[in-house]
């Protein structure tokens, strides 16, 4: 007889630090898009670049203030990721730019959004040290993503967009390190 698999979702702050520090480096990312329910496809190349960001440091300070965080309240680590991406079926330059990530308990806070230019925040937690699951809700939308890494070279994501518990859109990931 087999015991039942036991899942474990855990916040602990160290575990995000940890898979931050695990991410830094420049990643090649390959992803597509569909779009529900008619399935058109997106093809999108990327370059990305993760950053380390310490408790403390001026950018998660910055975020802080961006997410009106009382000055004594400090975001425990964060990452600032830098991307410039290219519609491969269009042959052109989709977009540039970056975003900073920083963590206090359970909550990731982001200066931007998927879809917005303003600061939202992210529920996150992790079915196993390797896989951070996210949520972030805003103007009526709804973003679940999954980043896993897999090895020290490789990392998928999966991007889940609803609106009105209908599922819109859902973007695909595969990224290899190129370099740390």
């Amino acid at each position: 007889m087999t015991s039942p698999l036991k899942v474990v979702q855990t916040t602990d702050e160290s575990q995000i630090a940890e898979f931050f520090q695990e991410s830094v480096g420049q990643w090649q990312s390959k992803r597509r898009y569909y779009t529900l329910p008619e399935g058109e496809t997106k093809e999108i190349e990327s370059l990305i670049t993760v950053r380390f960001l310490e408790q403390g440091c001026d950018e998660l300070q910055q975020l802080g203030q961006m997410h009106d965080l009382q000055s004594s309240v400090g975001l425990s680590c964060g990452a600032e990721v830098t991307w410039d991406s290219t519609d491969v079926l269009k042959a052109r330059k989709e977009s540039q730019g970056s975003t900073l990530f920083g963590t206090l308990g359970n909550i990731l806070y982001r200066d931007r959004g998927f879809a917005t230019s303003q600061p939202v925040t992210a529920k996150y937690y992790f079915p196993n040290s390797k896989t951070l699951c996210l949520r972030t809700e805003y103007n009526g939308s709804v973003f679940e993503e999954e980043l896993k890494l897999i090895g020290s070279k490789y990392r998928t994501r999966q991007t889940i967009i609803s609106r009105a518990g209908e599922q819109l859109m859902i973007g695909q990931y595969l990224e290899k390190r190129i370099e740390i």
